[in-house]
């Protein structure tokens, strides 16, 4: 459970986010209201979802499909959405899609194919990004941006996919500075893909704790903020 000091130092961190985040806005010359806060709320409970709920926050994230079966078993409330933020397994698909309104980390042809099969089963339709791994980094899940123009249209071609913009993952540094040419090239690809396909890719997902500050002047629309947010797992 949450204790009332808990939920004392959830409404300061909220606090304080919300300045960040309107001060980069601001600083980049854009609406502080064009920049959505996912709430990232893996491996904590539910009343820290409740919590942050009631502060106002209405975009939450998380990683793992077993988790999200644990704890949204009862679904979010109908003005809030849920986005997997996590690698997903071609064989959790099925486990996963009725729970989520968003999958942001879409990547490759497998998971494509299977959530074209999958969605039409159950008549659901997925809002998705493209995830694109822009850094490079082996570790880390996403297409390379070469591949991201076919990947883009095989999604395009499922009616019941969705595709908003795309997504990276920037690499843990030291100096959020340094992460700027990442985020950089995230938006030139989606501006290319653009005008390459006329398919309109509002949504950029980048940046989380530790630079979203810096993601937010590159242009991002969605942060990721786990442990700024909810303290430290």
């Amino acid at each position: 459970m949450i204790t009332d000091y808990n939920v004392k130092t959830l409404e300061a961190n909220a606090r304080h986010i919300h300045e960040r985040v309107a001060a980069a806005a601001e600083r980049s010359g854009r609406n502080p209201a064009a920049v959505t806060v996912v709430a990232v709320s893996k491996t904590f409970p539910l009343e820290a979802i409740d919590a942050a709920y009631q502060l106002g926050f209405r975009t939450f994230g998380e990683s793992r499909v077993q988790e999200i079966r644990q704890k949204f078993a009862e679904p979010l409330p109908e003005d809030a959405s849920l986005h997997m933020i996590g690698q997903l397994q071609t064989n959790k698909v099925r486990q996963v899609t009725p729970l989520v309104q968003w999958i942001q980390t879409v990547d490759r042809s497998s998971l494509i194919e299977s959530l074209a099969k999958e969605l039409p089963k159950r008549d659901l339709t997925m809002d998705v990004l493209l995830q694109v791994n822009v850094s490079g980094e082996e570790q880390k899940s996403g297409c390379s941006p070469d591949d991201a123009p076919s990947l883009l249209q095989e999604v395009i071609a499922v009616p019941e996919l969705r595709l908003h913009g795309l997504m990276t993952m920037a690499p843990l540094v030291d100096d959020p500075e340094d992460t700027r040419p990442v985020f950089r090239a995230l938006r030139d690809l989606r501006d290319r893909l653009q005008d390459e396909t006329g398919h309109e890719l509002p949504v950029l997902s980048m940046g989380m704790s530790n630079d979203f500050e810096v993601a937010i002047e590159e242009g991002a629309t969605h942060v990721r903020i786990g442990r700024s947010l909810f303290g430290e797992r």
